[in-house]
């Protein structure tokens, strides 16, 4: 998942649209490439489709993001509020996200990375990273999936911390708490984690980690 930066709303829900299953780089030069062709978001929707995914190419699954990009773009260009998801602010995160996530292809990921990142509340977008954290230190069940960590694990955060533990758990995920290889014998939280204290000791990894690696957050 991208570092924190401060967009606008739509800005950053087509950014995170474009960030699914790419690296940042690439996430980066792709966007950077369609706002350079189609400065306005009318222009994006209106673009001959194969063009736009051509422009899109550089941040990988174009032929995929393009529509979803455009189909998010024609539904709000056709609600009250047209191309804007500034009015988001003054709902009640429970009804942002419903609405959000009504968007063609927008799961709870997506939806909670605009809430959090330019709307500033506390929802907590979980992604691959966070997800396996969360189920090896038993803040959630070996079942919960990641669309359902979102609410539990936003419910368990102060809000006034949501973004710092949401920006620190990712960082502790790529240079820790790793997939394959993790570094339990150096990790802060070792005291606190039963699949760590597992793979310190010489004991095979929990279910809980198999799990983690199932989940997708969209």
């Amino acid at each position: 998942m991208r570092p924190h930066r401060a967009l606008a709303p739509l800005d950053e829900l087509i950014l995170t649209v474009l960030s699914q299953n790419t690296s940042d780089i690439n996430c980066g030069r792709a966007y950077a490439g369609m706002r350079e062709r189609y400065p306005r978001w009318q222009d994006v929707l209106e673009a001959p489709p194969a063009q736009l995914v051509a422009v899109l190419r550089p941040g990988g699954l174009a032929n995929q993001k393009a529509p979803r990009i455009q189909a998010i773009l024609a539904q709000l260009a056709a609600s009250p509020a047209g191309l804007d998801l500034a009015w988001l602010a003054g709902l009640e995160p429970e009804a942002a996200m419903a609405f959000l996530t009504a968007l063609p292809g927008v799961g709870a990921k997506t939806a909670s990375c605009v809430l959090l990142f330019s709307l500033g509340m506390p929802v907590m977008p979980v992604d691959t990273h966070i997800h396996r954290i969360a189920l090896r230190l038993g803040l959630i069940g070996p079942r919960v999936g990641a669309d359902a960590a979102h609410a539990l694990l936003t419910a368990i955060t102060p809000a006034d911390r949501m973004l710092e533990a949401h920006l620190l758990l990712i960082e502790h995920g790529r240079r820790t708490c790793k997939a394959r290889r993790p570094r339990c014998e150096v990790c802060v939280l070792l005291d606190l984690c039963p699949f760590g204290a597992s793979v310190v000791s010489g004991r095979a990894p929990c279910r809980a980690d198999r799990s983690a690696e199932q989940a997708d957050a969209g």
